[in-house]
């Protein structure tokens, strides 16, 4: 579904991204985690085609994101870290305008909006201005432009940055509920929400991708111990710990 080959990202002097190869299959939830400036929004950009690698190739489908990029965003929703909402703009009239740039077609374009809000939960407030919502319903309008046109990947970048305890929870869920048929990869600094979420995790630091593995094998305590020493239970925090003090070697773990 997704295949990346020694992709590589320079600005000017600085290499943001070092030779990152990767493959995820169809319909795995893939959770991207990472310290601050890692390169892992950098990596997405690329994904969603908004960047182009200064090296190496992303495949989607089997087609080159470099020569058919607008096909290809077609299979894509995308939320950024910051949501690109249009605050004057109610909850309903923006999804349309959202559908209408994704080409979704005009016989299709209620019965997609009307799928959008109920899989948000954001019937109640359609016809309310974004700009008078709490910031968790402006995380769900955010998610609801990313599936408005019923893209086979979903790429979300801090989804539930900056949200309470019960908002993080309710968008938690919603994401949970999301993930059927569709590929995901959720970035994310908060790594609970990882364990909860993805089959499988993408490490980065410092522009290299330093492990590759399923959640499962990550924290199945036995494997840990045999490389970090004994622990009772194993949660996601201390692989990410341990493998930031792990000097990088260039190729995932």
């Amino acid at each position: 579904m997704i295949s990346t080959n020694n992709i590589s990202k320079n600005f000017g002097s600085f290499e943001a991204l070092k030779q990152v190869s990767f493959t995820i299959e169809r319909g795995e939830i893939v959770g991207f985690i990472g310290r601050n400036g890692a390169g892992k929004t950098t990596l997405m950009r690329i994904l969603t085609a908004y960047y182009s690698a200064s090296s190496g190739t992303v495949l989607i489908d089997g087609d080159d994101i470099s020569k058919n990029s607008l096909e290809i965003r077609r299979k894509i929703g995308y939320l950024p870290e910051t949501a690109p909402l249009y605050l004057n703009m109610t909850v309903k009239d923006y999804l349309n305008f959202a559908a209408e740039i994704r080409e979704v077609s005009a016989k299709d374009r209620r019965r997609q909006l009307h799928r959008a809000l109920e899989l948000c939960q954001l019937e109640n407030v359609s016809h309310k201005t974004i700009g008078t919502l709490s910031k968790g319903y402006k995380q769900r309008t955010g998610i609801a432009q990313a599936i408005i046109h019923d893209p086979e990947i979903l790429i979300l970048d801090e989804p539930t940055s900056g949200l309470d305890p019960i908002q993080n929870r309710q968008l938690r869920t919603l994401i949970k509920g999301l993930k059927d048929h569709r590929t995901v990869i959720l970035s994310t600094h908060i790594l609970s929400e990882v364990e909860q979420i993805a089959q499988r995790v993408l490490m980065i630091k410092a522009g290299e991708l330093i492990v590759d593995k399923p959640l499962d094998e990550l924290l199945n305590t036995r494997s840990f111990e045999q490389s970090a020493g004994s622990r009772k239970t194993v949660t996601l925090e201390h692989v990410f710990e341990h493998y930031h003090r792990i000097r990088t070697s260039g190729n995932a773990a």
